[in-house]
């Protein structure tokens, strides 16, 4: 082998090395970031307990756990391992209430009639009721069930618009999460936007709501890093 050849062979072998360490860096990151911000949501916590809402922008609301009952059909429990963005839902029945759809996610073990379920529903008076561990996919978004975190949300009429409760509770989880994992505004996609599903509907028949939604999640996210510096 010439020296060349043995230059470029090294030259390979460091560029792999360099690469998994910093894969191997950043695993170890995230699992920090899990342990620290996120423990207390994640598999192997209590499956049922409110999380008081903390102080501050960008800091955690209020949240009710009651994790679904392990199924195919709604929480297989397969793995979590990165999160690259928020998913926004709306849900199917106009007025219903965001215990009522927990609870049908967690029929679907029962009678499976379908695989869905998701990370959080915001109800109509703005409470968040987290029914899948933060460290474990939800059926909710398709092809980036693997990489986001799914929001439904309730609302009270037909056209799918949120009300003003849904909506700050909306803004303020999502800041959160978006502070949490490293994330901006334009991370926070529709279902639309995976699928091309109408979902949520208001928010992909009116662009310019869409636009403000996403807006006031960046205010927030901007607010926090000026007051860190």
């Amino acid at each position: 082998m010439n020296r060349v050849a043995i230059a470029v062979t090294l030259l390979v072998l460091m560029l792999a090395f360099l690469i998994i360490r910093n894969t191997l860096r950043l695993q170890s990151e995230y699992a920090r970031m899990l342990s620290s911000e996120l423990s207390e949501l994640c598999s192997g916590s209590s499956d049922k307990g409110t999380l008081k809402a903390q102080d501050g922008l960008c800091s955690r609301p209020e949240i009710m756990k009651d994790f679904l009952t392990p199924s195919a059909y709604n929480r297989s429990t397969r793995p979590l391992r990165r999160v690259k963005g928020i998913v926004i839902h709306y849900v199917a029945n106009p007025g219903s209430s965001a215990r009522e759809n927990r609870d049908y996610f967690e029929s679907l073990a029962r009678t499976h009639e379908t695989k869905a379920s998701s990370h959080f529903i915001i109800g109509l008076s703005g409470e968040i009721i987290q029914c899948v561990p933060l460290d474990e996919i939800s059926y909710a978004s398709n092809q980036r069930n693997k990489d986001t975190i799914s929001i439904e949300c309730c609302h009270p009429g037909i056209n799918g618009r949120f009300n003003d409760d849904t909506t700050r509770s909306l803004i303020r989880l999502t800041a959160w999460l978006c502070h949490v994992y490293g994330l901006q505004s334009r991370d926070v996609i529709r279902h639309y936007d995976v699928t091309g599903k109408l979902c949520p509907v208001y928010y992909v028949r009116h662009l310019d709501a869409w636009s403000r939604l996403r807006d006031s999640i960046q205010k927030e996210l901007d607010q926090k890093k000026e007051k860190d510096f």
